[in-house]
């Protein structure tokens, strides 16, 4: 019989982080293929919350550094200063008590998770249609007025996103199988409870992925090989940084690498991650530190 060479299975995994972490994995993985390493090889791209914008811009079939640039170009126009996604909620107190509950290095149950579902649904945010409008314009900032030709757009075969049931605090994967509109399953990603409203995929609202975890890496096991972005801010990187190792410990892959901020891009950040005026300097602090993480992750 003859010896067959199984080729490794690749996963890339994004997490979220609002508009800063959005800005910062465009960086980071154009600065990558810059220099020679191409995460786009990947045989799933899984996305959540911020993760879910990259994940689909990445699967789109436009290169890293083309992404980037519009990216960088559309930031320093303000253009992302999308007045259907920028709300200012009146107090996030409650959320962030919910999030306190969570585990430090788990996954959060779906009790809790029932019950930020039930505090996103009661919340006062900006209209359901308004920002998955916005969210769409985000995904294709280079070609307004695209909101159907997204809605409409062939799902990408190894692109999944992450969601919340609003009700039940079930935890839902959107992929091509869900037959779900690309637009609607990534800002359902993206409705971060209380700032933005849960999303209406068939019956049910959807918030949120991030609440179950940052980066729902767990969807990655069984794959071989894992690259892992995560999202850190200054004054909890390091406690966000060891709960992202852990799940990535979790994993159990062959070969995972996790890349969080370094210092320069945690200080480009500032202490909020839904600052929107910051998306050129970031993306760029993203890029400078993709050049430089090139040599340590080793593949191609």
């Amino acid at each position: 019989m003859t010896n067959q060479t199984l080729t490794p299975t690749r996963a890339l995994v994004l997490g979220g982080g609002g508009p800063i972490g959005i800005a910062w994995q465009l960086g980071v993985i154009a600065g990558l293929a810059d220099s020679g390493v191409d995460l786009l090889q990947a045989d799933k791209v899984i996305g959540t919350s911020a993760g879910s914008v990259v994940g689909a811009l990445l699967c789109s079939g436009r290169p890293p550094s083309e992404l980037y640039t519009t990216f960088v170009e559309v930031a320093r126009r303000g253009e992302h200063a999308d007045p259907d996604i920028v709300f200012v909620a009146e107090d996030l107190a409650p959320l962030i008590q919910f999030i306190m509950r969570k585990p430090p290095s788990g996954y959060a149950d779906t009790a809790l998770l029932s019950e930020i579902g039930a505090y996103a649904l009661a919340s006062k945010t900006v209209g359901e249609q308004r920002f998955v409008a916005g969210i769409a314009r985000l995904l294709q900032p280079e070609k307004p007025g695209s909101y159907q030709i997204l809605s409409n757009q062939t799902w990408p075969a190894r692109f999944a996103c992450t969601a919340i049931d609003a009700e039940t605090g079930l935890f839902r994967v959107w992929d091509a199988t869900s037959r779900v509109p690309l637009d609607r399953a990534v800002a359902s990603s993206c409705a971060v409870p209380g700032l933005y409203p849960p999303v209406t995929i068939g019956a049910t609202r959807y918030f949120d992925g991030g609440m179950r975890s940052p980066t729902n890496s767990d969807l990655a096991a069984g794959c071989d090989e894992v690259v892992m972005l995560a999202v850190t801010v200054l004054p909890f990187a390091d406690h966000m940084a060891h709960a992202a190792r852990h799940e990535a410990e979790q994993l159990g892959v062959r070969k995972c690498r996790l890349i969080v901020p370094d210092q320069k891009s945690l200080e480009v950040f500032g202490p909020n991650l839904m600052d929107r005026n910051r998306g050129a300097e970031v993306a760029l602090a993203g890029f400078e530190q993709g050049q430089a993480e090139a040599a340590r992750l080793g593949i191609g």
